[in-house]
């Protein structure tokens, strides 16, 4: 756990009690602030009050004696409608702050690491930790991913911390200071939340207001919207890295065939690493060679970190296999993006589709419907999706993630995939996607005959 002592004493009012929001709280009580949480859901509330967390509505609160608000990422401030709370808060000069922001705060001679982009940015966090400790240096990975940023070790100075970050904790952040950073890629996503694409790229472009004066920004150069971003460095005059995986690049770190090359000389054949199938893998490994670079580790010691990453759970993870058919759990693909990613793996697949839509829906995956052998819909967005997949692409409504698994289990054959890479969030019916991906792990082992897999095993192949 990571203390906040700067706030002992003061008055913190916390918006949201997800993992994010009780850990923020434990860090509190723990250093002495006057605390009260809130969460608009009855369900969450009683959660909290059950583990003897105090309680009141903010907004019934004097917020003359509240110094601060510590906002959950998920909870409109901006955009499309601000929750009531922010605009009361902008109105007494209260500050909004995520808890990436308390952690900077605590922690202001730290060596932080940070990873954002629409895609990949998990893969790419989990693997700079995992070369990070494979060449014998102390970190701890979380912030979006997994562990809630307080909920973290207490590092000491020659320790690093690896944040992804998502759009909405960079928008709520300040303080950090970090050696390197990179933003992988943007495609359209969370606009609603951002007031349009323009909202979007500028949340994103917000990282690099977090890289040290002798730090390093890394920045993708595979789409328009980082383009643009990586020209604006340059103006700027910013110590930057460019990596790509359409082209080879002279300055640079590049793999647009699957052999990862510094400054155009080949230094690793990622095409052979089981657990990084694919070019969009070969981005995240450039991300971070990249990344593990500018913090000193040798190109010797990252080439052997990436060579025995073993993946990253509900992103093309092999959760079983029934009679020759292969069960995919990716979870994590909640966007059409990143569905597609996977959709190009595979020949003959059922996939499992659907929950809380994204902008756009799955119009742009109509060039892959024909590896799809039957579509199987789930939650919010089946409706929708299903007049996309008129007359292209066999589905049923399922509804539930166990119903759908039923179906493609009794329909798939030996040799084809069952494939959940929903295309979706998962809050209409899941806590998140790492619980809608190991429920349906359950699911699959409840099925009869089928064979274990290795809980960290990927399964797909190059593209």
């Amino acid at each position: 756990m990571i203390r906040v002592p700067f706030l002992t004493d003061k008055r913190v009012v916390v918006l949201g009690l997800g993992k994010s929001g009780s850990a923020t709280l434990r860090a509190l009580v723990e250093s002495g602030a006057r605390v009260t949480g809130w969460d608009d859901n009855q369900a969450a509330r009683d959660a909290a009050q059950a583990a003897g967390i105090p309680l009141a509505d903010p907004l019934a609160l004097d917020l003359s004696e509240v110094d601060m608000i510590v906002w959950s990422p998920g909870i409109p401030h901006t955009f499309p409608q601000p929750h009531p709370l922010a605009e009361a808060a902008r109105a007494a000069d209260i500050p909004l702050v995520c808890d990436i922001e308390l952690l900077a705060i605590a922690k202001p001679d730290a060596k932080f690491v940070l990873i954002t982009g629409t895609n990949g940015k998990s893969t790419t966090t989990t693997l700079v930790a995992h070369i990070l400790t494979s060449a014998g240096i102390a970190n701890a990975a979380g912030g979006n991913l997994g562990t809630a940023a307080l909920d973290l070790p207490d590092l000491d100075a020659d320790g690093i911390y690896v944040l992804e970050l998502s759009s909405y904790q960079l928008e709520l952040t300040r303080s950090l200071r970090a050696r390197a950073g990179v933003l992988l890629n943007i495609t359209p996503d969370h606009l609603g939340r951002h007031g349009g694409m323009d909202g979007y790229i500028a949340a994103k472009r917000r990282l690099y207001d977090f890289i040290a004066a002798d730090g390093v920004s890394v920045i993708g150069l595979d789409d328009a919207p980082t383009r643009g971003i990586a020209d604006w460095l340059l103006g700027a005059g910013h110590r930057h890295t460019a990596i790509s995986v359409k082209q080879v690049l002279d300055h640079g770190i590049s793999a647009p065939d699957g052999i990862l090359r510094q400054d155009g000389v080949e230094i690793f054949d990622l095409t052979a690493i089981a657990t990084l199938p694919g070019r969009h893998n070969w981005q995240n490994a450039c991300a971070a060679f990249a990344l593990v670079s500018a913090v000193g580790v040798p190109s010797t010691a990252i080439a052997a970190g990436i060579a025995s990453y073993p993946g990253l759970a509900h992103r093309q993870q092999l959760v079983g296999t029934k009679a020759g058919v292969r069960f995919i759990n990716d979870s994590k693909a909640t966007n059409a993006e990143a569905a597609e990613v996977a959709l190009v793996c595979y020949d003959a697949i059922h996939w499992i589709i659907g929950g809380q839509a994204k902008e756009g829906g799955i119009a742009s995956l109509e060039r892959h419907f024909h590896r799809i052998k039957h579509a199987y819909l789930i939650g919010d967005a089946a409706p929708a999706f299903a007049e996309t997949l008129a007359g292209k692409v066999a589905f049923t409504q399922c509804g539930s993630l166990d119903r759908a698994v039923t179906a493609a289990a009794a329909n798939a054959q030996a040799g084809e995939v069952v494939l959940l890479s929903p295309a979706c969030a998962s809050w209409d019916q899941f806590k998140s996607f790492e619980h809608r991906g190991e429920i349906f792990r359950q699911l699959v082992e409840a099925l009869p005959r089928v064979e274990d897999a290795a809980p960290s095993q990927t399964a797909g192949r190059p593209q």
